[in-house]
């Protein structure tokens, strides 16, 4: 995941917002058991000293553009003057917008090492004030380029060069022309920012550090807190009566609090209501894309392509509930080993390692750069206590190196998350360096493209490296997990989240029993829970309260997209074709200089089409295939 934040309508927004020698036990330097964080080695902290030396750095910096902040305001009134005054305007935005998000990535990520800590939290409220401020001194800009006609802005190109890296900015200002309002509206939209991160904020905080998480006693007698990271790593033990009382446990807490979360993702979709509304859109889904200008068409194909193939999705885990050898599947069980004795665990030099060899095809240079995440402390490894949960790379400090948030657990997932957030930080290395400022914010739409990309050339190489069968079955599983997770589980998100956006714009109340019971409906038609393929037990229906991308405003589906775009462009680079490479490269040092689609269609993939989609899923059953014949070969 790529963090963001924002209105994508603010200027230049940017804010930031994932077998030789395989191992079957973690290594000693696995420090993955640690939750003191002042007991994890340096090596394995990121070192934010490369943003800023100190938090009075910090605050001087700070101090600073907030004195700066108020120079916008003298620009007001005079943009049509001359190319010269716009370019000047410009200029002084987007050098500000770029101080301001180094200030925020580094409060935010100062924040997330311990969420439970108030000073960071603070600095980062502060920016969120601040940026609110600036977003609203700076809202003349659109309104006043508005005023200007194409012919104009032309002109203004042609006689002053320097404007050629404002170009996309510019005209896509003027194809937004129908949402934009007035000076006085944008300033009021601007404003607004003040309070439009509240119900995420409130989620991270209850969730991340104040959460009453529950304590569910193993059959080995071993009591366990189930907090995110923990859920996440004895969810997947081979105990199945252990995996039925941690997912009893931990969804069933987090339904005793439904009301809460209810609450708070009502406020969300009221937020993005309200933004629907200001802009003049449609719907809320049609704002969320338009930012971007992605047809809402994509986003509705993808869900009726992923509807139509659920026959291929539950084939999956009929596959599955053969391999475990089960009369029934339920739903705990879906992140299980898929085959016994067989627990890939891979300490972080490992995981190091085999990402750094996958990464060959794409060439010496790529290689060299991923090493420096890991060698000059762009990562923050390992789960502490109070750590923000999950994983993302942020890039939104475009003179500083990415950086990457993981909570490192040693198994083969973390080992596939650890290159995926490499992806992301690999696409920010190569926009940022290439790319000006102003066009250097490359869109969520095809962010998660060099994020699966990555996880494409870790199995490639991982399975070519392996003649075991049951070995080679739980790589193959565990591509086909990734297909789950991030084509249909994603879609089934994404479906949820226009289903609770439609009935908020129809006027329709939503609770979090509610919530609930649409997360239900939608997540047994997935799964097949009539049709008898997996039992989606009753405490499932309270999931939706643990995803914190319902906070991203439509955010999910691209990692559907995404991956059906770069499997079509990984299996490319793996035939060895050097054009399909550079073209990619180049995909990746693009930024934000073109609209997402024009720039997959540069790199080779027309995601206005349904090929991508219909390929994975061939290749999703090629590899369904494979398990098959040698599940069959094992048994003869």
């Amino acid at each position: 995941m790529i963090k963001t934040k924002g209105d994508p309508m603010h200027p230049f927004a940017k804010v930031a917002m994932s077998v030789v020698g395989i191992s079957l036990v973690a290594a000693n330097s696995d420090f993955a058991q640690e939750r003191d964080r002042g007991k994890i080695p340096d090596q394995f902290k990121w070192d934010l000293t490369h943003i800023y030396p100190s938090d009075d750095a910090w605050k001087s910096a700070k101090e600073k553009l907030v004195r700066q902040l108020p120079d916008i305001e003298k620009f007001k009134g005079t943009l049509a003057r001359s190319g010269g005054q716009l370019l000047d305007c410009l200029e002084l935005s987007s050098n500000l917008t770029k101080e301001f998000n180094r200030l925020y990535v580094y409060a935010s990520m100062s924040s997330d090492q311990d969420t439970r800590e108030t000073k960071h939290l603070g600095m980062q409220q502060e920016m969120s004030t601040i940026g609110s401020d600036f977003a609203a001194k700076a809202s003349f800009m659109e309104p006043e380029i508005l005023k200007m006609d194409k012919a104009t802005v032309e002109s203004f190109l042609s006689q002053e060069k320097k404007l050629g890296i404002y170009r996309q900015y510019l005209f896509d200002i003027l194809r937004r022309q129908a949402h934009t309002g007035t000076a006085g509206e944008e300033k009021i939209i601007a404003d607004a920012g003040l309070m439009s991160d509240a119900a995420q904020s409130i989620y991270g905080i209850f969730s991340d550090a104040e959460f009453p998480y529950a304590e569910v006693t193993l059959s080995e007698g071993k009591s366990v807190k189930l907090d995110k990271a923990t859920f996440s790593r004895y969810r997947t033990v081979a105990n199945r009566e252990d995996r039925k009382r941690v997912f009893a446990a931990f969804f069933g807490r987090l339904h005793d609090y439904r009301r809460t979360y209810g609450t708070q993702l009502f406020a969300e979709v009221k937020k993005n209501m309200f933004y629907m509304k200001a802009r003049k859109y449609n719907s809320c889904l049609e704002g969320a894309l338009d930012g971007n200008n992605i047809p809402v068409e994509v986003y509705k194909k993808l869900v009726e392509n992923v509807n139509a193939n659920l026959s291929t999705f539950h084939r999956y885990l009929s596959l599955r509930k053969r391999m475990m050898g089960l009369d029934e599947l339920h739903y705990y069980d879906l992140y299980a080993p898929l085959v016994k004795g067989v627990e890939l665990k891979y300490a972080v030099e490992e995981a190091e390692k085999h990402i750094v060899a996958s990464l060959a095809p794409l060439g010496n240079e790529y290689v060299s750069v991923s090493k420096k995440a890991f060698t000059e402390r762009w990562i923050d490894m390992y789960p502490t206590e109070g750590k923000r949960s999950g994983a993302y790379s942020n890039g939104g400090a475009y003179d500083v190196h990415p950086y990457m948030l993981m909570n490192y657990n040693g198994k083969y997932d973390d080992m596939s998350t650890l290159t995926h957030e490499l992806g992301h930080t690999m696409h920010s290395h190569y926009s940022n360096t290439t790319q000006p400022y102003a066009t250097s914010n490359y869109s969520i739409f095809v962010a998660e493209v060099a994020s699966t990309f990555n996880e494409a050339l870790l199995i490639d190489y991982m399975l070519k490296q392996i003649k075991d069968d049951d070995v080679k079955l739980s790589l193959l599983g565990s591509y086909l997990e990734g297909i789950k997770g991030t084509v249909f589980r994603q879609t089934q998100f994404a479906e949820f989240e226009l289903r609770i956006h439609q009935m908020a714009e129809n006027g329709e109340a939503l609770t979090g029993d509610t919530f609930g019971q649409i997360y239900e409906e939608i997540t047994k038609k997935y799964y097949g829970h009539d049709k008898g393929v997996c039992v989606v037990d009753d405490e499932i229906k309270s999931e939706w309260s643990y995803i914190p991308h319902f906070y991203y405003n439509f955010y999910v589906y691209q990692y559907a997209t995404s991956f059906t775009a770069s499997a079509a462009l990984s299996e490319q680079v793996l035939a060895g074709d050097k054009a399909s490479t550079r073209r990619f490269v180049e995909f990746l040092s693009s930024g934000g200089s073109d609209y997402p689609i024009n720039l997959l269609k540069k790199a080779g993939v027309d995601m206005t089409t349904s090929l991508p989609f219909e390929l994975t899923m061939k290749k999703m059953n090629r590899v369904i295939d494979e398990m098959e014949k040698i599940l069959d070969r094992m048994k003869k």
